[in-house]
């Protein structure tokens, strides 16, 4: 029983060595292969910066003419980056009072003159949340060693909110000139210098681009059998090429369509689904409809630092289809007052300022709106609008004089109802709900209050639908079922009673 013992403690005593030795040589293995391996600055950094994803403000280089060396484009490319993830870091130093990530992009004298404008702030407890959102360098001197660069940077656009505590004190945007100076150290160019040369508040002309047609008479759009979920793997053409056909023939000129961020690439977009989006419109061009495109469908962040994504997104899905001959319009954003709460009024309404002038930017042919989800809302930006447009999904009764009330307000634009409706729902969840016949009803009424005040509308929507994304309206069952039977179809593809006021006379 002894030798017994004996054998198996020497046993594990030589696999114990082994694993030991197994470890040793591991470790010196990875040590070697660390020495041997390029530096990696993202794993350098603390904050971990990757532009791609982070920070893409538009950037448009100055013809190269510098004084010194030639530089190669692949060195441009490095200034480039390295540059812009300079601002970026400095930012999030801003937002947070923090030194993290200063040293990699800064050099030593640089550095501290950020420092001390964090020391200062975290004393008076003042943040600040700023982006840039345009670039325009010029490259001045090349050294001829190429360790060092000097360029201008023109017409920057910067945009600031400045908070005492959690109080907003005010929000700047300007465009400034930068003379900067950079360093090559370590294989990446730091900033040594960065000194403003000029600055002015930036101010947007607001050039008003009235509607392509006098009178909308459209609809919310969705396939039935993918509602929310239109282009991917799903979309089909003959389909949508279909229901077009349909809503041409039931006597309505337009629809309103969705695209949403996260699904389309955020700032990476899908190819395969912007030649979806093409596609639909080149459809709704063959059934001589008009597309009201609505843009960052379920898009909820706003943050200023998230500004030049979402900038870079508009631009790419703007420039995709500006050109296609059934646009109607561009509605920035679906009911953005519904973030207020959680996000902030004067953020989100900072957000949506400046993308009405960037799409107008990118594309000053089409009108711009905002889908707002009621009247009361919807006087915000209203003159930077070419027109103005919300949801209506109250009393009936109280329509005309809150579209009355509203044009006293708004006297010089067009005024579009760009939802509207009623569920047909009445079931378990809500044995108290409406009919089929109320919603035709409700629907008759409807078109009498258009007709005789000239009022431009998109109701909700062609189809009742069997799924409903719970990003939509929530989990709640008396909340999904409703949704589902506020078209004009059945799940069967019926026409209820209320098709035959799918549009006014």
């Amino acid at each position: 029983m002894s030798k017994t013992n004996n054998n198996i403690l020497r046993s594990l005593l030589l696999l114990s060595y082994i694993v030991i030795i197994g470890l040793v040589v591991y470790g010196f293995g990875a040590f070697y292969s660390y020495l041997n391996t390029g530096a990696d600055r993202s794993k350098m950094l603390h904050t971990e910066v990757k532009q791609v994803d982070q920070y893409l403000p538009e950037l448009e280089w100055a013809p190269i003419i510098n004084e010194g060396r030639n530089i190669d484009e692949q060195t441009l490319n490095a200034i480039e980056k390295d540059y812009l993830d300079a601002w970026y870091v400095k930012y999030v130093a801003f937002k947070t009072n923090t030194k993290q990530g200063i040293d990699d992009y800064y050099t030593d004298n640089a550095s501290k003159n950020i420092y001390s404008i964090i020391t200062i702030n975290s004393e008076n407890n003042t943040t600040i949340e700023a982006t840039t959102l345009e670039h325009h360098p010029n490259l001045e001197f090349f050294s001829e060693d190429g360790q060092l660069a000097v360029l201008t940077d023109h017409d920057v656009i910067e945009f600031k909110r400045i908070f005492s505590g959690e109080t907003l004190i005010t929000e700047i945007t300007e465009k400034s000139s930068y003379k900067v100076t950079l360093l090559l150290e370590d294989g990446f160019w730091r900033i040594r210098h960065l000194v403003k040369i000029k600055s002015e508040p930036y101010v947007v002309e607001n050039l008003n681009k009235p509607l392509e047609i006098s009178e909308i008479k459209g609809i919310n759009y969705y396939p039935q059998a993918n509602a929310w979920n239109m282009f991917g793997d799903n979309f089909d053409a003959d389909i949508i090429a279909s229901d077009f056909e349909l809503i041409t023939s039931s006597g309505l000129n337009s629809i309103r369509i969705f695209v949403p961020y996260e699904s389309f690439g955020k700032s990476a977009l899908d190819q395969d689904k912007l030649l979806q989006l093409n596609t639909l419109l080149e459809l709704a061009e063959t059934a001589k409809l008009k597309v009201m495109v609505t843009l960052f469908d379920f898009y909820g962040d706003y943050s200023v630092l998230d500004w030049s994504l979402t900038q870079r997104h508009a631009k790419t899905i703007v420039n995709a289809i500006k050109d296609q001959s059934a646009l109607l319009a561009w509605d920035i954003k679906n009911e953005p007052n519904l973030d207020f709460e959680s996000r902030g009024e004067a953020l989100v309404t900072a957000w949506l300022d400046k993308m009405v002038d960037f799409v107008k930017s990118q594309d000053p042919n089409h009108p711009v709106t905002i889908g707002w989800s009621n009247a009361e809302s919807s006087t915000i930006l209203k003159d930077k609008l070419d027109f103005v447009s919300f949801h209506y999904y109250e009393d009936v009764n109280k329509l005309v004089d809150t579209y009355k009330g509203l044009k006293t307000q708004i006297t010089n634009k067009p005024i579009v109802i760009s939802e509207y409706g009623m569920s047909s729902y009445s079931g378990l969840w809500n044995p108290f709900g409406n009919s089929e016949d109320h919603q035709a009803e409700y629907h008759k009424s409807m078109q009498s209050i258009f007709s005789q005040n000239d009022i431009s509308y998109m109701s909700w929507t062609l189809y009742d639908f069997v799924e409903i994304p719970k990003e939509v309206v929530g989990r709640l069952p008396w909340r999904q079922n409703a949704q589902k039977h506020f078209g004009f179809i059945d799940e069967s593809g019926n026409k209820k009673s209320s098709f035959k006021y799918i549009s006014k006379e």
